[in-house]
Formats: structure tokens, sequence, C-alpha cells
């Protein structure tokens, strides 16, 4: 396991021999949670791996803690030690939180101006002046960088200094911070009565060990696991820990049932009452997790289909009389009546835009018709879902978002107020592009979903704060994790029809959960799988590789090349002449329209090493500007999962002044440059929901823990035009595509879900 994959900085300027300090700059930048996939952040191995098979903690026992030895015994004894812990969580559980918690058992909450819990305040500024020299103080006394006095007022508001004088392992809530940093701070501010059997000790680790969890992808985690992590880092008595972190409120126990291959995998007996598991989660996440499935039941239990508006004949005859009458007396007004009427019509006019509408229901005629007209049988079957459904799944590769196209022109034609989501802005102009959206007048209803979310973009709010919509669709719906999903959830009113739409063979999301795969596993609503395939040489690999299967294509033009090299410098070395030279020159695709895609930003080739090389070959120059000179490739990654890709245009005292593919033009501060990366190089968790003309995707011979069919199929398919795949992983690319789907993820989504939704649709 990486440093990376735990949220941890590259470097410290902390030596070996400093007991474990705080490392100077405690990056804020974390990694992808998809254990099996690249990383984010920094590392210095080649590949950002993170197996589940690895332990839950992510990492060694703290500085200065004794050899953690596990509870004696064989694994009958661990087995049954487990279950007994697991009962005195479920009673701490039930009898609830102690009286030092809130009554509903929740954390206090963060005030909206992000100055830590409970101040209930803005801090002026001379407060937070005050606050940061105190913290800092505190910090230098234990040996930490005086550079964390900001994150820790952030964390904890302008009493930081108290909280961490009164418990030093606090800090461990800091990004960046490992136990270890956080074992040595301690010694410097207690002294010998620093001890690994600290209560304070425990209770921060359960939360880091919970945290780390969440990094891989978990949005729980098996009790097991939880005292199995903490026993590694030298916790003497890791279930006491755990009980104490419930009934403190800094971890939420759950009870789940365990179903098929679960369930027989734990032993049970279709004649014996079904096994359970006991989860762990923070409570941010529990929250988020029932948030979402709550807003997933409300929006199909409230939603109501369309209804043909017959009319009887005496209707019908009445209204044709009603016309004639009308029509009539409009002949029969004299000439000052006709100008009264056309200056009521004017008025009438000039307030149409304000006058509150109806919300559109088409009846199923109509939503046949639309079926009927669209573009293929996948798209048909699309618009029938979503006539009769609030939720509904579609799964396909590239050449299927056509059909979620098709179905938001019909929307529209239709009267429905219907807007789509994409991930990025390259995705957002590719699915504006599609017909039959190209095709409209008007500027395709598109946003992305961050726009969306923001109000930057789409339809504007309703008067309760809702989404102004009556159907949406999000594309690249597995990138969501559920923090996101159950914010997106919030945002819809009753009824709204919403419509996933994915790649279920692409990497999940960055965050925890798995939002996308749960419900298409979850079978709670329509799901339409497209049978549009994606065409090509690409195409039919990337096809091959979500079944499992490598095997070599035909590509007459060169649209797909696979190269072997025999260590990771040879590596390098074709990837850069890839991009510099062969592709331009043999396919006539400029370097500045191809990506190199690597598993991680650490080692011979990670996105540093390739980024330098490609730097030197394409845009050499000091990097007088923050690393950075003009004309160089930008990644901006402000969030894990969240990439935006730039040109450096010019720096000065302001600082880096980036343009965008799409024209706009942005200064980054001198301070948050560092955070950015050069482009030319990518992780593929930041390439997703783009595409380029052309790409290289490298596999470096230390690679292997980081592969999984999903990173192949994500990667792979990243190239509209061309492919190169330059690995010196040997046997392990065609086993990772073969052996290992993906790293599985522990959530609770599934469970609620059939706990709370309907289960016909």
């Amino acid at each position: 396991m990486t440093d990376a994959e735990n949220g941890a900085p590259e470097e410290s300027s902390m030596s070996p021999d400093t007991g474990g300090a705080v490392p100077a700059q405690a990056s804020a930048e974390r990694g992808p949670a998809d254990g099996g996939s690249d990383s984010d952040s920094d590392s210095d191995s080649g590949s950002d791996s993170g197996s589940d098979s690895g332990p839950a903690d992510g990492g060694s026992a703290g500085a200065g803690a004794p050899d953690a030895a596990g509870p004696g015994g064989d694994a009958a004894d661990r087995a049954a030690a487990v279950a007994a812990l697991a009962e005195r969580v479920r009673s701490v559980g039930r009898s609830g939180p102690s009286a030092s918690t809130p009554e509903d058992g929740a954390a206090p909450a963060t005030p909206a101006d992000g100055t830590g819990t409970g101040t209930g305040r803005a801090v002026t500024d001379e407060q937070r002046a005050q606050a940061l020299r105190a913290t800092a103080e505190v910090l230098g006394a234990g040996g930490a960088p005086a550079e964390l006095a900001a994150a820790a007022v952030s964390v904890f508001g302008d009493g930081a200094a108290e909280q961490l004088r009164e418990d030093p392992w606090a800090v461990l809530s800091l990004p960046g911070v490992r136990p270890e940093h956080a074992d040595g701070f301690a010694r410097g501010l207690l002294g010998p009565a620093a001890g690994p059997g600290d209560p304070r000790r425990a209770q921060a680790l359960v939360g880091w060990v919970l945290e780390q969890a969440a990094l891989r992808g978990h949005s729980a985690l098996e009790i097991g696991e939880v005292t199995a992590g903490l026993e590694r880092l030298g916790v003497p008595d890791s279930a006491a820990a755990v009980q104490t972190a419930v009934l403190d409120g800094r971890a939420m126990p759950f009870q789940e049932e365990l179903t098929g291959a679960e369930a027989h995998a734990a032993g049970g007996d279709e004649e014996d009452e079904p096994p359970t598991r006991t989860l762990l989660a923070l409570e941010r996440l529990a929250l988020a997790e029932e948030s979402l499935a709550d807003g997933l039941v409300r929006l199909m239990s409230t939603f109501v289909p369309g209804e043909e508006q017959e009319e009887s004949a005496e209707e019908a005859v009445a209204e044709t009389v009603a016309e004639t009458v009308a029509e009539t007396v409009a002949e029969a007004a004299d000439e000052e009546a006709d100008g009264a009427e056309a200056d009521a019509e004017t008025d009438a006019d000039a307030h149409a835009d304000t006058a509150p509408q109806a919300p559109a229901a088409p009846g199923p005629a109509a939503w046949e018709a639309a079926a009927e007209a669209a573009p293929s049988s996948s798209a048909a079957a699309l618009v029938r879902a979503t006539a009769g459904s609030a939720l509904v799944l579609h799964t396909g590769g590239e050449a299927a978002r056509a059909e979620p196209a098709a179905l938001l022109a019909s929307a529209t034609g239709l009267g429905l107020r219907a807007w789509a989501a994409t991930w990025t802005d390259h995705g957002r102009g590719a699915f504006a592009a599609l017909a039959p959206l190209a095709d409209t007048p008007a500027p395709a209803p598109v946003a992305t979903l961050a726009e969306l979310l923001a109000g930057a973009a789409g339809p504007g709010r309703s008067p309760d704060g809702t989404l102004a919509l009556d159907l949406l669709v999000v594309l690249d719906a597995p990138l969501l994790d559920v923090e996101l999903a159950a914010t997106l959830l919030e945002s819809l009113a009753d009824g709204t029809r919403l419509v996933l739409s994915g790649d279920p063979g692409q990497l999940w999301s960055a965050g925890p959960g798995r939002f996308f795969a749960d419900l298409l596993t979850a079978k709670v609503c329509p799901a339409v799988a497209s049978r549009t395939p994606d065409f090509g040489p690409i195409g039919e690999l990337v096809s091959g590789v979500g079944i499992g299967e490598l095997q070599p294509v035909e590509a007459p033009d060169k649209e797909v090349v696979i190269l072997t090299a025999k260590d990771t410098g040879e590596a390098v070395h074709r990837a850069i002449q890839l991009l510099t030279d062969s592709i331009p020159r043999a396919l006539g695709i400029p370097s500045e329209q191809v990506v190199l895609l690597t598993p991680g930003h650490g080692g011979g080739a990670g996105t540093r090493a390739l980024n330098a090389a490609a730097k030197a070959r394409l845009n050499p120059g000091p990097g007088r500007f923050a690393g950075f000179d003009p004309g160089d490739r930008v990644a901006d990654s402000p969030a894990p999962g969240h990439t935006r890709l730039a040109r450096v245009v010019d720096g000065d005292a302001a600082g880096l002044h980036l343009e965008y593919p799409d024209g706009t033009r942005r200064t980054v501060a001198p301070a948050e440059a560092q955070k950015l990366r050069h482009g030319w190089a990518l992780t593929v968790h930041q390439a997703v929901g783009r595409h380029w003309p052309g790409a290289v995707v490298v596999v470096p011979d230390d690679a292997a823990a980081a592969l999984s069919r999903q990173w192949v199929y994500t990667a792979f398919g990243r190239g509209e035009r061309h492919l190169s795949v330059v690995h010196a992983a040997g046997p392990a690319l065609p086993q990772a595509v073969a052996e290992r789907p993906a790293t599985p993820r522990t959530t609770r989504l599934r469970a609620i879900l059939a706990e709370n939704a309907a289960q016909e649709y």
C-alpha cells in the first residue's frame, strides 16, 4: 500500500530520526478511492495500487508503538472474538449515543463559514490571526511544522490550539498526517506519557482507519477489518476502542443480512437464519447513503406518469360552439374594440415569459409516438422506459450515448423541461454535438454536473430550491460517489424523472461508494442495456477487455498498436517518441491532440517522469513561473476525479494565467500554482469523461498491483482515432484483464434499498 493511496504526502521535511513528526507539507490532494487503479495523489512508486488484500489501515504501526500482536488463538477464536464485539457494538447502537453527543447521535455541525465545529459564528480576522499564532506555537512544541496551523484552524476552529494540546492525536484529522506522524507529535507534547494504549490515540485511529477505507472506495467497513487495522497500529484493546468510538459517535454501527454468494461464503444454510455482518461507517458517509436511498425512493414513490386527455362528444361540441361564438364576436367588434384588444394582447405578450407554466404531462400515446420516431431500437426502449418510470438506468459504451441524446430531444419535443448533465466540459460539448441535439436551433440543454448543481448553467431553481426540470439525464453516472449522488437527489423535486447513463465497465468514482453499480445490482428500477456497439478496432479491443479477453484486433490503418518494452525506461522512451514524432508523422494527429496515460504519478513511468520528458521535447524551458512556462499543458485537479485541462499563457506576480479549451481564462494565485501539474501525461482517473484523437497508454513493469479490468477498459477507451499501448508489465496485463474485474468495495446502499424501495416496476 502506497502513501498516496492513504492521502499521505509524498515527502516529509522531517528525517526518519525526528520521531515521526508531522510532515512539513501535508498534501490536501487525495488519491481516488478505487483501490485497483491510479491515484491523483503523489506516490514514489510507479503504481498507486490499493488492493483490499492490504491492511485495513493502509499503513504500518505508528512510530513508537510496539509491534501489534494478534489476538491469541486460532481462526475460530478470532472469529468468536469478532462476533462477540459485534454483538456489544450492536447493543451500543441500540442504546443510543452517550450523553456527550447530541440527542440525535449526530456530530456537531460544521459552521457555514468553514471555520470548524462549535464556533457558531464567523471568526474575525484578528481572532483568526490569534488562533493561527497559538496553533502554530502548539505545533512547534510538538515538533510539527507551523504550516499545518491553517489546516488545523480550518478543521477545529479558533480553539485548535487547545484541542491539539489536550488531544495531540487529533492532528490525524489534518490532511496527509499519518499515525507515525501523530505519535511523534504526541511524544513531543506529552513526553513519556504518550503511550500506544492512550485512549485518545485509540479513538483517533478508529476514525483514521475508516477514513483510509473511504479513500479506497469503501463507504463502510466490516468490524473485523477495523479491529485488525487497529491491532496492526499497536492498539492494545481494539475491541474497547471500537465500542468507545460508537458511544462517542465517531463511528456508526449497522447490521446487515448476507444474501447470495456472500451468505454462502459465510457458511449460511437455507434452513438457518441468514448470516449477518456488522459494519462501521463514518457518520458523513452513513448519512449520505441513507439520504441517497431516501431520495431514490422519494422520486419513485411520488412519480405520476402522464395520462391521455380524452374529450367526450359533448365537450367537443361545446368547444366548437364556443369557438364559433368567439369568432362572431371578434368579427362584430368596432375599431376601438380592435385597438383595445390589440393593447391587451400586447400586454399579455409582455408578461408571457413571467407567467407560471403548468408542468407538461404527455400521455402514453405521445410517448409511444416519440419512441417510434427514435433513431434506434435501443433509443426507443429508453424512451419507453422513461415514459413509465421515475428512475431508469441506461448502460452502454461511447456510441450508446446517442440514445440518451435522442431521449433528451424527444422529451424536449414533448414539452418537458429536460436537461442532461455530463462529468466534464469535454463531455458536454461532445454530447451536445450528437444528433438530434445538434439539429435543434436553440442551444442544447446540456451542462456539466458541477455547473448544474452550482447554478452556473441549467434550468435554474424552483421557489422550493429544487432544480426546475421534469427530466434529468446524467451521463457518466458510475463516476458519482455517494456524497455527490446524495446532493444530486436532494436537488430534484418529487416526481422528477431521473435517467442515469454510463458504462458499467469503466472505473468507479474517485470517492467512496459504487452508486451506479449498486443500483444495477439492486434491480429496483428498469435498466436498458444498449445494443449499440462501439465500432472500429478500438471499440473491438475495448469490448473484448470488457468480457475479460485481451486479444489482438485487425487494425489496417494503425488504429491500435501494442508495443512491449523490456523495462520502464524503454517504455518511457517509446511513449515520448510516439507522442512527439510517430503519431503526428504517420497518422497526422498533432501532439496537442495526444495524451499519455499511466497508472500513477510516481515512479519511473508516472506522470511526473512522463511530463518531464514530454516538456523537454515539446516545450523546453526553465519553469519560470512556479515550474511552468508559457505553452505548457496543465492539469488542474482540485479534487480526486475532477480535472480541468488548460494551457499556460503567461505568468507574473499576480499568478499563473491559464487558458482553457473553451476559451475562458483564469489566473491561479502563486500559492495555488504548486497544486497544478503538467498535463501531457495524466492518470486514468484524471482522464475519465474525456477522449482524445490519440492516446498512448503506458504500463510500467511495477504496475501489476494497480492493474484491473476496469483500469484497462477505461484507459484503452480514451482514444478516438488511435490507441498505442506501451507496456513492460509482461503477463500481468492480460492476467489483470482476465482475473481482476475490479477491486471490491464495501457499501450499504443495496441493503438500504432492499429495505425501503418498492420491488415491482
